[in-house]
C-alpha cells in the first residue's frame, strides 16, 4: 500500500494555484486595465486558501462550493473584458487553468456537481469570447480532463473505503463469532473436565462393586447427577456459595431446580455477585418441598425469579396443582437508589 501525505498534496495543490497568481501577476501589461485583472486574482487566491485550509472534512462545505462556483463564473469575465479575443494573449489567459484547477480541488472534496458547472460555465464563456477554436488553443478541454479524473478517483476512493468499511465490519463479525466459539469450547471443556472430577470417584465405586449399591450410596448418585445438571443447565446461576446452599437443601430433602436461560449474561460481576448471594440466601432460608430458580428474560428489571413449593404428597411427583408456595422471590438485577 502507498500512503500519500495529506500536507504533501496541499502543498501541490497550494503550489499549483500559486502559479496561476504568479502567470497573471506576470502578464499584468497585456489587459487594457489591470485592476479587473487584480480582482479576479484576489477573488481566485482567496477561493484557493479556503478550499485547501485544512478543517479535517474531507467534503467541502456547500457554502464554500457555491462560492468557488461563483468566482469561477466572475474570474473569466473580469479577465476577458479587459483581453482582445483575436489577440495572442500569452500568460494573460491564466484564468482557463486557475479555475480548472480550482474545479478540480472542488471535484477533489467530493463537490462534483459544483465542479462540473464550473468548467462548463468556463467553457461556455469561451465559446462566447473567443469561439470554438479557443476551447483547445486556451486549454479549456485540458481543465475539464482534470475535473474528469478528479471525479474518476473521487468515485473510486469513495468506493474503496466503503469497501475497506464492509471488509473492516466483516472481519470484526469473525472475529467476534471466533472469540464466541472458543468461549464455547473453553466452557465445554471446562465443564466436561468438572463433571468428570465429580462423577469419576462414583463411577468407579460402582463399576468397582458391579453396580451393586446401598441405599445410601444409590442418593450419593442421585446428589452428583443433580449436581451434573447443575452444571449444564444452571450455567451463570452458579458459584461456590450457591453450590453449597443447593446441596445442603438437596440434603435437606429439597428437590431444586436451577434453570439458566441467559437472562444475566450481560450482568458485570458485582452485580452478578449480588445477584445470586441473595440467591444463596433465600435457598438456604427455605423449608419448601421444591425450588424452582430461573432467570428472567433480557430487558426485565428482574434479575433472577426463585419459587418455592410446598405440596402434601410426594414432593418429587412434581404436581404443582395442589402445591402451596413458600416463597416467591424476585431478584433486581439493579439496587435502587
Amino acid at each position: 500500500m502507498i500512503a500519500i501525505s495529506r500536507w504533501l498534496l496541499l502543498a501541490l495543490g497550494a503550489a499549483f494555484s500559486m502559479f496561476h497568481v504568479v502567470l497573471g501577476l506576470s502578464s499584468l501589461g497585456v489587459p487594457h486595465r489591470p485592476w479587473p485583472t487584480l480582482a479576479a486574482l484576489g477573488l481566485y487566491a482567496a477561493a484557493t486558501v479556503l478550499s485547501l485550509w485544512p478543517t479535517g472534512r474531507v467534503r467541502m462545505p456547500d457554502w464554500l462550493a457555491a462560492f468557488d462556483l461563483v468566482v469561477a463564473i466572475a474570474v473569466p469575465v473580469l479577465v476577458t473584458t479587459q483581453l482582445d479575443p483575436d489577440a495572442d494573449n500569452g500568460f494573460a489567459t491564466w484564468y482557463v487553468a486557475a479555475v480548472g484547477t480550482l474545479m478540480t480541488i472542488v471535484a477533489a472534496r467530493r463537490q462534483l456537481v459544483m465542479a462540473w458547472i464550473g468548467v462548463g460555465a468556463l467553457a461556455l464563456q469561451t465559446l462566447l469570447w473567443a469561439g470554438f477554436a479557443a476551447l483547445g488553443s486556451l486549454g479549456v478541454v485540458g481543465s475539464i480532463v482534470w475535473v474528469a479524473i478528479a471525479h474518476a478517483l473521487t468515485v473510486a476512493l469513495a468506493s474503496a473505503a466503503r469497501a475497506a468499511r464492509r471488509y473492516g465490519q466483516a472481519e470484526r463479525e469473525a472475529a467476534a463469532w471466533q472469540a464466541a466459539q472458543d468461549a464455547h469450547l473453553f466452557e465445554g471443556r471446562m465443564r466436561l473436565a468438572q463433571t468428570s472430577r465429580i462423577a469419576s470417584p462414583m463411577l468407579r465405586r460402582i463399576a468397582d462393586q458391579g453396580g451393586v449399591l446401598t441405599e445410601q450410596q444409590r442418593r450419593e448418585c442421585r446428589m452428583l447427577e443433580a449436581a451434573i445438571r447443575d452444571e449444564i443447565r444452571g450455567r451463570m446461576l452458579l458459584t461456590d456459595v450457591v453450590r453449597v446452599e443447593v446441596q445442603r437443601a438437596r440434603e435437606r430433602g429439597i428437590t431444586v431446580t436451577l434453570l439458566d436461560e441467559g437472562g444475566i449474561d450481560e450482568l458485570d460481576e458485582p452485580a452478578r455477585d449480588r445477584v445470586l448471594s441473595r440467591l444463596a440466601e433465600a435457598i438456604a432460608r427455605s423449608t419448601a418441598d421444591r425450588i424452582i430458580v430461573r432467570t428472567a428474560a433480557e430487558g426485565s428489571p428482574v434479575a433472577v425469579t426463585v419459587v418455592g413449593l410446598r405440596g402434601s404428597g410426594d414432593p418429587a411427583a412434581h404436581d404443582d396443582d395442589d402445591a402451596e408456595v413458600e416463597l416467591w422471590l424476585e431478584i433486581p438485577r439493579a439496587v435502587d437508589d
